[in-house]
């Protein structure tokens, strides 16, 4: 499966097991080839390079929110994505990197229920 493909899937499985998380989840379009003048006036909107690819912002276990990466397979987090989660952890925030479905669903599974 593809990224696109995961995060599809997964959204879907979010939408008929938890529908209250997938009712506030969102996804965070920071990925893509883009136009150049598109990806200018994106950056100047404030889209920044490295965010993960979901925002789960609910508060469990002391954290403020799930930020999920998405992967296929062995993919590896850039070092911008790597940044960039560290600084989300300093502020309070769960940072997963997840590789396939199953990865991402073991993620919000464990983040909601423990």
């Amino acid at each position: 499966m593809t990224e696109h493909q995961i995060q599809k899937a997964f959204f879907h499985w979010l939408r008929l097991k938890m529908r209250g998380v997938y009712d506030v989840a969102y996804a965070i379009p920071n990925g893509g080839q883009r136009h150049i003048a598109v990806a200018a006036k994106l950056k100047a909107e404030g889209v920044k390079a490295g965010v993960p690819d979901i925002c789960i912002p609910i508060a469990r276990h002391g954290f403020n929110a799930l930020y999920i990466e998405l992967k296929t397979g062995k993919g590896k987090a850039t070092p911008g994505q790597v940044d960039f989660m560290d600084k989300l952890t300093q502020c309070n925030n769960l940072t997963v990197l997840c590789r396939g479905l199953d990865a991402a669903i073991d993620a919000i599974e464990g983040y909601m229920g423990g």
